[in-house]
């Protein structure tokens, strides 16, 4: 017959040499967010200048839409015409390493003036940006490097009078900020 403490101790160490075989064959992975090498090089090359093309308006002015996918769209009494001019949206290459994530400032509030060659100026405001994997913005460069990805803005051109906006070509800058993570 057996002895009761011999029995509590048998079981005792059965159960603390179970945990321990659990616990030593229980194989659990964590994966966090790959850290890309130091520096981070991400590069941002200019593909597409924004182009509206050639319009003509009326004496009240109006709108013309230049969407990222490269249509037009005119508002009020602007009228887009082909003549032979391109007209697109504003296309930019980023490159950069695999797990960096890329954010953009947001400058649609902002107008920036265009100024033109025989007098009066243009007010633009930059449309939301649309990228190649459709994630919106932030995005993560998920490709090995040299991952390029496109990325388009349009905009919005307000047009004055035609006393306020004489034929012409009109011209400027905008700034966009790619911010990297």
């Amino acid at each position: 017959m057996k002895n009761t403490n011999e029995f509590r101790f048998g079981r005792g160490l059965l159960v603390i040499l179970f945990s321990l075989f659990f616990l030593l064959n229980w194989n659990h992975r964590v994966d966090g967010q790959e850290k890309p090498p130091r520096p981070i090089q991400v590069n941002v090359k200019t593909a597409g200048d924004l182009h509206f093309g050639a319009f003509c308006h009326g004496p009240s002015g109006g709108t013309l839409t230049m969407l990222y996918g490269g249509s037009r769209v005119a508002g009020g009494d602007v009228i887009p015409l082909n003549l032979g001019y391109t007209y697109g949206p504003a296309i930019f290459e980023i490159s950069g390493i695999k797990g960096t994530i890329i954010s953009i400032t947001d400058n649609s509030a902002t107008p920036f003036t265009l100024s033109g060659s025989n007098g009066g100026s243009l007010t633009l405001h930059m449309g939301t940006p649309s990228s190649n994997t459709d994630s919106g913005t932030p995005f993560v460069l998920n490709a090995e490097y040299p991952f390029k990805m496109e990325v388009r803005f349009g905009g919005i051109l307000t047009v004055g009078s035609a006393a306020a906006n004489p034929p012409g070509n009109y011209s400027g800058t905008f700034s966009i900020t790619f911010n990297q993570e």
